[in-house]
């Protein structure tokens, strides 16, 4: 086990629910954040609380008062020794030239500023408790572009560059800090893109050309954020493990 307390910033959604799941088997406690959607962090909450000491905490991670009240709780459970960001706005692969400046500022609001104001409240911390490990969830259209896919992948690119120049800068206080990016994942955001951006049958002969035959489950991204943020890596920072 870990020792300590690790923070899940966006644990509600489908991709985050399942991370919490998994760090749960690795972790002694486990805070997890949510802004909109009480029903699902309640029942997560009760689920897991049957496993270890786990918190909900409703947050919005654009305000430093609720960054902070979630950093607090996580050191109140042991000390702050892992931080998982997978918190990410709902958009749908507009094209750039269908963007409004407000769909820009708000994913980039939530995305970008948020885990900034994150990694900026949580550093002081991480050093007093002689560091952890930090994960932030991205793309893989960093890597690879479809089209439509700027408005995520864009405030993602400049999460991923942060957590190497956190990886870079902080090694030297304990804290290693590594991504994730998950290709097509069929969960969460993954799923509400393909419910209602093409027809059934687009992805049915999409997922012919993906060498597994099939897309990636939820379950797959939580392993790889897992093992980033525990002591199994202990040796890798500033890496982007790519799920796809």
């Amino acid at each position: 086990m870990q020792d300590g307390a690790i923070l899940v910033v966006g644990g509600s959604g489908g991709l985050g629910q399942s991370i919490c799941r998994r760090l749960l088997d690795d972790w002694r406690a486990l805070v997890f954040t949510y802004h909109s959607n009480a029903g699902a962090a309640a029942l997560l909450r009760d689920e897991l609380s049957a496993r270890g000491e786990v918190r909900a905490l409703c947050a919005d991670i654009r305000q430093d008062k609720d960054v902070e009240a979630a950093i607090t709780a996580a050191e109140s459970f042991g000390g702050f020794k892992g931080l998982v960001f997978t918190a990410g706005a709902n958009i749908l692969q507009p094209f750039v030239s269908q963007m409004s400046q407000e769909t820009w500022d708000n994913s980039i609001d939530i995305e970008f500023r948020g885990f900034t104001r994150l990694v900026r409240l949580a550093l002081p911390v991480f050093r007093k408790r002689g560091g952890g490990g930090l994960v932030s969830v991205v793309s893989f259209a960093n890597y690879w572009f479809p089209p439509g896919d700027a408005i995520s992948g864009a405030p993602k690119a400049a999460v991923e560059m942060l957590t190497r120049a956190v990886a870079k800068e902080e090694g030297r206080f304990g804290l290693r800090a590594n991504s994730v990016a998950p290709g097509v994942i069929d969960a969460g955001l993954g799923r509400a893109v393909m419910e209602q951006t093409q027809p059934p049958e687009f992805w049915r002969e999409h997922q012919k050309r993906v060498p597994l035959r099939r897309y990636g489950q939820a379950g797959d991204v939580a392993e790889a954020v897992a093992f980033l943020a525990s002591s199994r890596a202990s040796y890798v920072t500033g890496q982007t493990l790519i799920v796809d």
